[in-house]
Formats: structure tokens, C-alpha cells, sequence
């Protein structure tokens, strides 16, 4: 897990949404265990209660549940209600923004699907 760190948001924050997009992308899977608190506080020298913060929010989202002596692991489903809360997210928040862009700059639909990359993949 990298992370560049951005001042503008809580770190407790952006690590939440590092563990979601990783999810997100499969890095992991329903059942896998998060890294422990002690591991990524001192991978990213973080203090501790932060890295408790994030995996709490994770926790009171059901997104992951704590096992006692084992530590903290994604639950069955996580992935299916992250995916649908994060298009809903989009659709509310940021396809606005990014259609209102598209309409000032004037560019066509097929202009924008002609400069996607091919294998899918984001620029």
C-alpha cells in the first residue's frame, strides 16, 4: 500500500479510502485481513489512533469487521456496497462537474470515447 499524503484531507480519511479503492480494485478480496494497525502506523509512521480511526469508519460502514486476537477483515458483500455507493457518489457529485467541463469545452461524445485508451486503462 503506498500513499502520498495530502494536507487538505485527514490522514485518518485518506487512508480509509486507500483501503476502499483497494477493495475497489481487488487488491482485497472479501475474507482478506487489513494490515495490522501497528504495521501500517509504523510503515507510514503514523500514529496509531489514527490508523484506528480509519479501520473504525471502515467498521461502523460494515465494510470490515474485527475478529477478536485476529484482527480486522473485509466482509461478504463489501466490495458489491462500496461499488454501488461510489457510482452513486459520482453520479451526484462528480459527473456534474465533469459534464458541465465537457459542455464549456465544446467536446463531443465521440470525441472523448476516440482519445480513451485501449486497453482501458486511465491515462
Amino acid at each position: 500500500m503506498s500513499i502520498a499524503w495530502s494536507d487538505s484531507t485527514p490522514i485518518y480519511r485518506q487512508l480509509k479510502e486507500r483501503v476502499v479503492a483497494m477493495v475497489l480494485d481487488g487488491e482485497l478480496k472479501e475474507g482478506d485481513a487489513l494490515p495490522s494497525v501497528r504495521q501500517v502506523a509504523a510503515e507510514f509512521q503514523l500514529n496509531p489512533i489514527t490508523v484506528s480511526r480509519a479501520y473504525q469508519e471502515l467498521a461502523d460502514e460494515a465494510l470490515v469487521e474485527k475478529r477478536r486476537g485476529l484482527g480486522m477483515y473485509v466482509v461478504e458483500g463489501a466490495r458489491r456496497r462500496l461499488l454501488a455507493s461510489e457510482r452513486e457518489r459520482f453520479l451526484k457529485e462528480e459527473w456534474p462537474q465533469v459534464l458541465a467541463r465537457i459542455e464549456r469545452l465544446g467536446l463531443a461524445p465521440e470525441e472523448l470515447l476516440a482519445t480513451r485508451p485501449k486497453n482501458g486503462a486511465s491515462a
